[in-house]
């Protein structure tokens, strides 16, 4: 029996795949749970076509994020927190700060999506990860100075 997946199923197959199954599975849970619908004929070809609109919008994201990745190459971004003597920060710098910095420099991200490799405890310079798209990550540095 021909089924098109609604969502990903562990050992069976990924969401939007065509799989082939028996029978029994597929009438008596499959489907029944709404895990899964037919494969005909006219079900296939809505599938390729909403596949194809998919990968379209993926490869616009993709172009978009490149576009963004390639005009923060060279953007260093200054954070101030307050600091100690010995230059400990109290506080601490997150990824907010990073997403409204980015943003006055006219660079619109998601705070989500900034990681650091370490945490900034001290007043020095750090690396930000930004992970614009599952194929596109770009590193951007930034200082943290003592206000």
């Amino acid at each position: 029996m021909e089924l098109i997946l609604k969502q990903d199923i562990k050992n069976l197959g990924e969401k939007d795949d065509v799989v082939n199954v028996r029978p029994g599975f597929g009438r008596n849970y499959l489907i029944p749970k709404g895990y899964a619908t037919l494969a005909t004929e006219s079900a296939k070809k809505v599938l390729a076509e909403n596949l194809k609109q998919a990968a379209f919008k993926q490869d616009k994201i993709k172009k978009d994020a490149d576009a963004i990745a390639a005009r923060l190459e060279g953007v260093k971004l200054s954070i101030g927190a307050k600091a100690g003597e010995t230059g400990k920060i109290f506080g601490s710098v997150n990824t907010i700060q990073i997403a409204d910095a980015l943003k006055k420099e006219g660079f619109d991200v998601d705070r989500r999506r900034i990681t650091f490799d370490v945490e900034p405890k001290f007043v020095g310079e750090y690396t930000a990860n930004l992970n614009l798209h599952k194929e596109v990550k770009v590193k951007v540095p930034f200082e943290v100075v003592a206000e």
